[in-house]
């Protein structure tokens, strides 16, 4: 493919990545194959909105070595093993999607899924752990694909997808999350009960001591927040923006302004869980963030299975957040 095309066609993808609900702000990555030796792919910390064709950064699948204006993403390594595994893959995606981020903590071997399907996805493999954007995550997957799956469960992470080109590529991420909402466990039937009345009481107080606040109320949420008990890091991206938990608050005239000044997310039951941060785009992503987390909290209870982040693995990511990323996002870095 001509690299200006590759270009526009990755630079477009990422807004309608967006809308479909598969990546948020700059998490998720997205890149293009060439020719033989080279595709281009999304840059480090610029979001999709405002990135253009001239942002992307090319790079050699022999080597690695990148040639660009901009850092390519930091999960390149993820896209060289694809290229490098597959001669035939022209089209490789990174998501955050929810079901399958979820799906994947536990295993995805009862995914209620036909033959027809299975097969449209060209084979399904999970990688083991690796923290994010490091040597070991990338062999993990590299190691993954030798099945010749060309959908990897990243736990913890995400999902690696594998296409010909754009369109196989993206009708695969639309299908994988398909199937995974519908073999999810541990989803509320209905929307459990909210006291509106509650909830604008809470936001209205909370207004007078942040910037900037707001409130999560998805059924998932909900859940999580009527059980009583908080919802620890079990997704890297939870990890790096919140921590290592987002903690319930029983007594919210007693506790709730200090947990939510050192977490930043704070559950309360029959509100949903209440978000602080220092922009108003900051308040909308960790919105987006606690829904997924909620929906993989509940399913790892429901499977019986252990998925928490260890503190190490949390406390590294976290730390590399806020001393990179969020400059990076305010363009101090």
């Amino acid at each position: 493919m001509e690299e200006q095309m590759a270009r526009r066609l990755v630079a477009a993808e990422g807004k309608k990545l967006q809308q479909a609900g598969l990546v948020a702000r700059t998490w998720g990555n997205i890149s293009c194959r060439i020719d033989e030796n080279h595709f281009v792919i999304t840059p480090s910390g610029l979001d999709y909105e405002t990135m253009t064709a001239r942002d992307l950064v090319l790079m050699d699948i022999r080597n690695g070595v990148c040639c660009g204006a901009h850092k390519p993403s930091s999960e390149k390594g993820v896209h060289l093993a694809a290229y490098q595994t597959f001669p035939e893959v022209g089209y490789v995606i990174h998501t955050h999607q929810t079901y399958a981020t979820a799906i994947g903590l536990c295993g995805f071997e009862q995914l209620a899924m036909t033959e027809e399907e299975a097969e449209k996805l060209g084979g399904i493999a999970r990688a083991a752990y690796g923290l994010s954007s490091t040597e070991k995550l990338a062999g993990a997957v590299y190691d993954a694909m030798q099945s010749g799956a060309k959908v990897v469960f990243m736990v913890h992470h995400g999902v690696l997808i594998c296409g010909k080109d754009r369109e196989e590529a993206f009708s695969r991420a639309m299908l994988l999350e398909e199937i995974c909402k519908r073999s999810i466990l541990g989803q509320p039937k209905k929307k459990p009960r909210k006291d509106q009345k509650r909830q604008e009481k809470l936001f209205h107080v909370l207004q007078k001591h942040f910037h900037y606040v707001g409130i999560c109320d998805t059924p998932a949420v909900l859940l999580c927040a009527a059980s009583g008990r908080g919802i620890p890091a079990q997704v890297d991206d939870m990890a790096q923006m919140i921590g290592r938990k987002i903690p319930c608050c029983l007594h919210v005239r007693r506790d709730m302004l200090g947990l939510l000044r050192k977490y930043g997310a704070v559950l309360v039951p029959r509100v949903g869980v209440v978000v602080s941060a220092g922009t108003a785009d900051d308040v909308e992503a960790l919105k987006a963030l606690v829904a997924k987390a909620a929906v993989c909290c509940l399913h790892v209870r429901a499977t019986g299975a252990s998925a928490t982040l260890s503190p190490v693995n949390v406390a590294i990511q976290h730390y590399h957040y806020v001393k990179k990323y969020a400059l990076q996002k305010d363009g101090e870095a």
